[in-house]
């Protein structure tokens, strides 16, 4: 359920001109402190791994000239971030106000449109056979891009303009292409990335397994005293030491868990508090999402009874989710336990205060979700978050969060779930 750091680093960067922002990074696995000994001891869990070739990005390119078809685009526009990546592999580029740009046509090969100065690192980037074509600082970009879209004979074609393409840039596109019409190109990039490849299963699959070794080395360190801080770097360094990438850990103990994405009180631990630990990492591009919520010493018999509540209605959600089935449909089977339990109704607290669960991938968040409303067919290859959070203001939340993906006889989770309020993993 958290965000990323990751997700809007990047996001800043681009609304601050001429100003770098630095990428947040995980403090590192040896500081002034050590680490206690069963992190210590952590060996990277990285053998075997076989990263998303070429081939397969070649096959997503076509993926995306069949949906732009159907959906009578001539051609849709990136800047660097994660769509952009899934199509080309990682391009390491600063979105400053200087764009790099990608137009890929329904036919034929895209075209790249950077700064004149930046052209032999572009081509390093994008490979040695790349339409690169440039533009000197007194010179616009967009007349590139219109320029290549008019060789093409789409000069007045429809154009998809992809979600994360800043403001200036989809302006500047419209401005050089008077003639043209403009549409989202959601329909193209979540047509494509919300059916995850067989390859892509195995790369979130692994950086499940590195998230829950994480969890079975961290939490024999919780102690009375301990603050979240604490327990969030000692969970970040395990995930680093098993090799996961920019990892992340949102702890909350005692009353601070009723809060779904945390707040800045602090928080001593001592016996009977809640404890909240939802965990992440990448792995060679794709994410993980894993909560846990247990006890420090003996639970009493409301944290209990509230902790298997919120099991019965994580298992519900699972078995709604069906192939065919709307994706709202696996909300409304969540939220109808804790409703039946008195708590709700709907959004409102006591109860399930977000939607039951977001999609997932190379994004942390990403499309589609298990939300009302989301009348979204559920597919094989789909990939979500299963976590009906239920927060009690003022004395404790309880989630527990495990990612789910789509297959042809219906859902499997890529973790087991917990067992118990005592046995979180």
């Amino acid at each position: 359920m958290t965000i990323h750091r990751r997700d809007f680093t990047g996001l800043m960067a681009g609304l601050i001109g001429g100003l770098a922002i630095p990428r947040l990074e995980s403090p590192p696995a040896a500081d002034c402190d050590p680490l206690p000994k069963p992190i210590a001891a952590l060996k990277p869990m990285t053998a075997g791994a076989v990263p998303i070739g070429d081939a397969e990005r070649a096959q997503r390119r076509e993926q995306a000239r069949r949906l732009m078809r159907e959906q009578r685009l001539d051609a849709i526009v990136l800047e660097p971030g994660t769509s952009c990546t899934y199509y080309f592999g990682d391009i390491d580029w600063w979105l400053s106000e200087r764009p790099l740009l990608v137009v890929l046509p329904a036919e034929g090969e895209p075209a790249w449109v950077c700064p004149g100065f930046e052209e032999d690192r572009a081509r390093e980037l994008t490979g040695a056979t790349s339409d690169v074509r440039v533009w000197q600082e007194d010179e616009s970009p967009y007349a590139l891009v219109a320029a290549f879209l008019r060789e093409r004979g789409k000069a007045t074609g429809r154009i998809g303009l992809e979600e994360r393409l800043r403001c200036f840039i989809a302006d500047g596109i419209r401005d050089a292409m008077p003639g043209a019409g403009f549409a989202s190109a959601t329909p193209v990039t979540a047509g494509c990335r919300m059916h995850k490849s067989a390859a892509e299963l195995a790369l979130m699959q692994r950086a499940t397994d590195i998230t829950m070794a994480a969890f079975k080395a961290a939490i024999p360190t919780i102690r009375q005293g301990m603050t979240q801080a604490e327990l969030a770097k000692n969970m970040s360094a395990a995930m680093t030491r098993l090799g996961g990438d920019d990892p992340w850990a949102l702890i909350l103990f005692g009353a601070n868990s009723a809060f779904p994405h945390g707040t800045k009180a602090p928080y001593t631990l001592k016996p009977g508090d809640i404890v909240l630990m939802d965990c992440g990492c990448g792995f060679m591009g794709y994410q993980s999402d894993v909560t846990r919520t247990t006890v420090f010493g003996k639970p009493s018999a409301r944290q209990r009874q509230v902790w298997e509540l919120e099991h019965r209605a994580q298992d519900a959600a699972f078995r709604a989710a069906q192939v065919g089935v709307p994706c709202e449909a696996v909300d409304a089977a969540a939220r109808q336990v804790l409703t039946d339990a008195g708590f709700g109704p709907g959004y409102k607290l006591p109860g399930l205060p977000h939607r039951t669960g977001h999609g997932i991938g190379m994004d942390g968040h990403e499309w589609t979700n298990f939300v009302r409303g989301n009348r979204t067919p559920i597919a094989p290859g789909m990939c979500f978050s299963d976590e009906p959070m239920i927060a009690i203001p003022g004395e404790f939340g309880i989630r527990l969060e495990d990612c789910l993906y789509i297959t042809e006889q219906g859902p499997r989770f890529f973790t087991r779930q917990s067992e118990s309020i005592e046995r979180p993993v």
